[in-house]
């Protein structure tokens, strides 16, 4: 029987744990860690098989990033970061494909995806430069997607409207800011500053965000597998969330683990108190909650998707509004759990701690941001179009 992702994971468990301090106290994951991951093949779970990849099933990768996250909060976020970029590199030009992959199926592609930057058309594609932030994992990546606005003739954006663009480029093209990733949390996955000046980005090695938010990009590749019709707003909040999910549930067992022997100042054994046993059970069902709310939302759209449907803006707000709940939700659970560990929880050599701080860490990134999705959402539900600004991302 064929060894799965998950049980490749298994495997190596007690090391990825292991290494946890290691990637943090290095600023990045350690070769080791990355190497891990390759054997693994977590990064080709939605890579195209026709480069080396898996093409499962988005739930197996959100499983998959939820364990590692378990785990080591920098080496789940890797895993739910990193491992979209194939899922998008599918929509590609099979000429860049295969520049990327054509010699090494384990070649990593990393982001940001913030237009940070600006294409300059000249003859056979554009110039670029920008700087961008949050590059994670950079350092084991050998290609970027990078974010950029279309500018004009003279490098100036056009912005009525603007005209997003996401644009591959290779090591060589750019610099990584060393020293650029001082956080209180997920330090171990090296979310490092990128450089790029008067770079020449060939056509193909672009692709319009539109395109790949709308479905057309996989439309003009005939690409047949569900997973690739899925929309973006539902496959990219999908592995920054199980990666937030997984660490919840990493500290959740970090707290179960301590308070098994756990005695209290009054002599009391903390088993014994029903109130701090009451409020873990109720954190442990929210995280839980998060859990199968998530999953269940990528098996619907997955399903969906695979039987024809087309997914409106309305549907997809709500698929965001949920994703974004079950982020602050686990996160809110662990704040309770943390409540309850008592001061030696919070010790630098305690590993709650590193999972509380990757925790809110997480859920920074601008795809949890609830606001504009929340009230977008709302709209929808009372059959309220959104405006124009409401729409990017979801």
């Amino acid at each position: 029987m064929t060894e799965t992702v998950l049980d490749l994971i298994e495997k190596h468990a007690d090391e990825i744990a292991a290494l946890g301090p290691e990637n943090e106290k290095l600023g990045r994951l350690t070769d080791r860690a990355a190497a891990v991951l390759r054997e693994a093949r977590v990064m080709r779970m939605l890579q195209p098989a026709a480069f080396g990849g898996d093409e499962l099933h988005p739930r197996e990768w959100a499983e998959a990033t939820m364990r590692l996250g378990q785990l080591d909060g920098a080496t789940g976020w890797l895993s739910g970061i990193v491992g979209v970029h194939p899922w998008e590199m599918a929509f590609l030009d099979p000429k860049a494909q295969a520049e990327v992959w054509g010699e090494d199926a384990d070649i990593w592609v990393g982001s940001p995806y913030a237009p940070m930057g600006v294409l300059k058309p000249v003859d056979g594609g554009y110039t670029f430069s920008g700087h961008w932030q949050f590059s994670s994992g950079t350092d084991h990546c050998q290609w970027l997607f990078l974010g950029a606005l279309m500018g004009d003739k003279d490098g100036v954006p056009l912005l009525d409207p603007p005209q997003l663009i996401h644009v591959l480029l290779p090591r060589s093209d750019y610099t990584i800011v060393e020293d650029s990733w001082d956080v209180v949390g997920l330090r171990g996955t090296g979310s490092k500053d990128i450089v790029v000046k008067d770079a020449f980005i060939p056509e193909y090695r672009t692709i319009s965000y539109n395109a790949v938010a709308d479905g057309s990009a996989w439309r003009d590749r005939g690409l047949t597998n569900p997973t690739y019709q899925m929309p973006f707003s539902s496959i990219f909040p999908l592995g920054i969330t199980s990666a937030i999910i997984g660490i919840c549930e990493g500290a959740l067992a970090h707290h179960l683990a301590y308070q098994r022997t756990r005695v209290q100042i009054t002599g009391r054994k903390v088993k014994d108190d029903p109130y701090v046993m009451s409020s873990v059970a109720a954190a442990a069902a929210e995280i839980q909650a998060s859990r199968v709310v998530l999953l269940d939302n990528v098996s619907r759209v997955y399903d969906g998707v695979a039987a024809g449907k087309e997914y409106a803006f309305a549907e997809r707000s709500l698929g965001r509004r949920d994703q974004v709940a079950a982020s602050w939700r686990a996160v809110r659970a662990v704040d309770e759990i943390v409540a309850r560990s008592g001061g030696n929880g919070m010790r630098m050599d305690h590993p709650l701690q590193r999972f509380w701080r990757d925790a809110h860490m997480g859920l920074t990134h601008a795809i949890n941001v609830p606001g504009v999705v929340n009230h977008a959402s709302a709209l929808s539900m009372i059959d309220v179009e959104a405006p124009g600004h409401m729409r990017p991302m979801i």
